[in-house]
């Protein structure tokens, strides 16, 4: 269903689709950057909304701000994180119990960890195209949540090496998913994508203990 939350720079459009069968928690989903055409209608980030969902998790998908109809305007990924708290503060409102979980694609993955971290609800991290050549993820690397990162072969943002040092670096539990000949928005590879998604969200949920 369509909402709108209430962000720290205004009204944030967003969408929260409950799961045909909830299983006891809940996930924000964060789409790719604002400057280039990112949206909540991304067609990775809807993807990777329908892995959670087919895993009994509630998600929470929404436009960051000066996208769509949501207010404000581009804040070089510092605003946007606190756009990534207010989602969350709205799963905390409708789920009080349950743990919480945060799916990312290119730059809503480094946004959405960053702020997944700031969360103590936070149970789980997935992350898809994780842009390495232009932000830096070493603040993952002392994290105990358990990660799962599914990245394109042949991704132009995040170079293969790149991306599996990153992994290499980070605490247990983790784990990476390369699809081949992919690029960053897996043009051609979208049917692989949802696939690998579904085994990545399997993995991670479970080490989350459900409410």
């Amino acid at each position: 269903m369509n909402i709108t939350l209430n962000g720290p720079a205004g009204e944030l459009e967003a969408i929260y689709d409950i799961a045909p069968v909830p299983s006891g928690w809940a996930a924000v989903v964060c789409h790719p950057h604002p400057v280039y055409g990112g949206t909540m209608h991304n067609r990775v980030v809807v993807r990777i909304a329908r892995a959670f969902l087919a895993h009994g998790a509630n998600v929470l998908r929404f436009n960051f701000r000066g996208v769509g109809a949501s207010q404000g305007g581009y804040d070089g990924g510092v605003g946007e994180q606190a756009d990534v708290a207010a989602a969350f503060e709205y799963l905390k409102t409708e789920h009080p119990a349950a743990p919480l979980a945060l799916g990312g694609f290119s730059f809503g993955s480094w946004v959405g960890f960053r702020a997944a971290l700031a969360e103590s609800r936070v149970s789980a991290l997935l992350g898809v195209g994780i842009p390495t050549r232009h932000f830096d993820f070493s603040f993952l690397y002392r994290s105990s949540l358990p990660k799962w990162v599914v990245q394109g072969g042949e991704d132009e943002f995040g170079q293969t090496d790149d991306v599996q040092n990153v992994i290499a670096a980070c605490a247990e539990p983790k784990g990476l998913t390369v699809v081949p000949e992919a690029d960053h928005f897996f043009t051609d590879h979208i049917d692989v994508l949802a696939t690998e998604l579904d085994a990545a969200v399997r993995r991670i949920g479970r080490h989350v203990r459900k409410a």
